[in-house]
């Protein structure tokens, strides 16, 4: 496995693959071993980084919490590795690094794709408010364990999705809570709805229909950033997860500048991926590069 050390921290990630630069940002809560259900289809076509987060997985803890932080950090892997233009991919916590990345550098982005992201996490609305302060007191009444369980079931509510909930509800509870309050209060300090006019690149923003924040907010954040808008029918907020074909099509599709798969291929996974579900889980606590072997330990 490499490490990158940077700002007094040291940075995991795994590079592996050939071809075009392609950068994965993982949301909060997770690692970079979560893009395990891509991974198989982008490495075989991209060079493809996948670091976790300072404060997530084998990273360090940062000095302070903060999105431009993580994107600061990001790019300072890139440069160490001398990639000079990069495709971004990002979901949720990870879409919000992966467009602070193409503001700051838009010219070295050649394609960016924001899964369930949005382009502002300050409370300015109800819903926000209830989605950012309910889970932070959840934390600190119940603990994480049960707090993760609670959000692995809202994630993952299907019967036949236990395989991936579980293993959802282990992965969360396994964060300590100063590390996940510090990465949520990160979000709602961080906006950039002003500034998607500079944005330059080919963008896919990739939504959810049953995601906590509401299409039309997505919906907008595309149109200003003119980018092609696919929703995800029936998937909840963790779409690689649970429209892991659509969400690879849509991928694949942007990277190779082809056209997006017809509307009828955009939907949440049937019960017939549930054996898919519980091999990933099974792999999922070993490093991104054990299962499949790693290019860049």
């Amino acid at each position: 496995m490499a490490f990158f050390d940077h700002d007094g921290g040291s940075m995991h990630y795994v590079d592996r693959g050939c071809g075009e630069a392609l950068l994965l940002i993982h949301g909060l809560g997770l690692s970079g071993a979560d893009w395990v259900l891509q991974m198989p289809i982008l490495e075989k076509r991209f060079r493809t980084i996948v670091p976790d987060l300072p404060g997530s997985g084998r990273s360090s803890a940062p000095r302070d919490y903060s999105i431009e932080g993580f994107a600061e950090s990001l790019w300072s892997l890139l440069d160490r590795l001398e990639i000079k233009r990069v495709n971004l991919i990002g979901f949720s916590l990870g879409g919000a690094v992966a467009l602070e990345m193409a503001l700051r550098r838009p010219d070295d982005i050649a394609r960016l794709a924001l899964i369930n992201s949005l382009a502002t996490y300050r409370l300015d609305h109800w819903r926000k408010w209830i989605e950012a302060h309910v889970p932070a007191v959840l934390v600190r009444v119940l603990g994480m364990r049960r707090v993760a369980r609670l959000t692995a079931m809202r994630l993952f509510p299907e019967p036949w999705q236990r395989p991936i909930r579980e293993r959802a509800a282990a992965t969360i509870e396994a964060v300590p809570a100063g590390i996940y309050l510090g990465m949520g209060m990160a979000l709602q300090r961080w906006s950039v709805a002003t500034e998607l006019h500079r944005v330059t690149c080919r963008t896919l923003v990739i939504a959810a229909e049953r995601d906590y924040p509401q299409l039309a907010e997505k919906r907008c954040m595309a149109e200003r950033l003119r980018a092609d808008f696919v929703v995800m029918r029936g998937s909840h907020h963790a779409t690689p997860f649970d429209s892991i074909d659509a969400t690879n099509s849509c991928l694949i599709a942007l990277l190779t500048d082809q056209p997006l798969p017809p509307g009828e291929r955009r939907c949440r996974d049937s019960c017939t991926h549930a054996q898919i579900l519980s091999i990933a889980g099974a792999a999922h606590k070993a490093p991104l590069g054990r299962p499949m072997g790693s290019v860049g330990d």
